[in-house]
């Protein structure tokens, strides 16, 4: 029986090392290609993330442990220009895109687009770090309320108006509300408000985990690779 002579075998192997490298270097597959999630846990004080830093650290902490902590994560949050705080619009934190989860699937591929019509946000797709769904409308228990304090098109809500960001993400207690969106863009009626996935409705009954449970929340967050 005839052998191969050796350095025949090598090129083969050389080319399956460079088709692995490509692979590797694509999004999706894993955390390295991940530049959007779904926090799989919120911090456990219901909205109150200490602002906006402590949400940004909440993200980059579950992406790193889901292997993508070599890039700069942003909560998608607002906050208001109230009690000397500054006006902080959620889609101009982000990045430009695009942005893919877990799976790679492609999200949006910039911030237009991601405010748009034709954005990729559903249940399928706002996958955890760990590239898991989040539970939604008809599951127990529901998760789908994701804090945004933004409107529809990513900006913050006036100083004029109603605080819509439990005191830009600094409170826990009875009082205080949170703009939210369903992530399953799913909701008690088919009205744009109720499947929207960055501002549908306000918490009820304050801003503690309780309350944000109440609705068929749990303190998570949206998280962007701003980078």
């Amino acid at each position: 029986m005839s052998r191969s002579p050796r350095w025949l075998s090598r090129p083969a192997t050389a080319g399956a090392a460079l088709v692995l490298a490509a692979c590797a270097g694509m999004p999706g597959g894993g955390g390295g290609g991940m530049s959007f999630f779904v926090t799989s846990n919120g911090a456990g004080q219901g909205a109150d993330y200490g602002g906006l830093a402590g949400a940004d650290r909440h993200c980059q902490t579950l992406a790193a442990a889901a292997g993508a902590g070599g890039k700069t994560w942003r909560a998608y949050l607002s906050t208001q220009a109230k009690d000397g705080a500054q006006i902080v619009n959620a889609r101009d934190r982000i990045g430009k895109g695009p942005w893919h989860n877990a799976k790679g699937d492609l999200i949006a591929r910039d911030v237009e687009a991601l405010h748009g019509a034709g954005n990729n946000v559903t249940k399928q797709t706002a996958l955890s770090e760990k590239g898991t769904p989040v539970n939604g409308r008809g599951d127990t228990p529901v998760r789908h309320d994701i804090l945004t304090g933004s409107r529809t098109d990513g900006t913050a809500f006036s100083s004029g108006d109603p605080d819509m960001t439990c005191g830009n993400w600094t409170k826990s207690g009875a009082e205080g509300v949170a703009m939210v969106g369903h992530h399953d863009r799913a909701g008690p009626t088919t009205d744009p408000w109720a499947v929207s996935w960055n501002s549908s409705h306000q918490s009820r009954g304050g801003c503690s985990q309780e309350a944000l449970k109440s609705t068929g929340g749990d303190g998570l967050l949206y998280c962007f690779a701003a980078d």
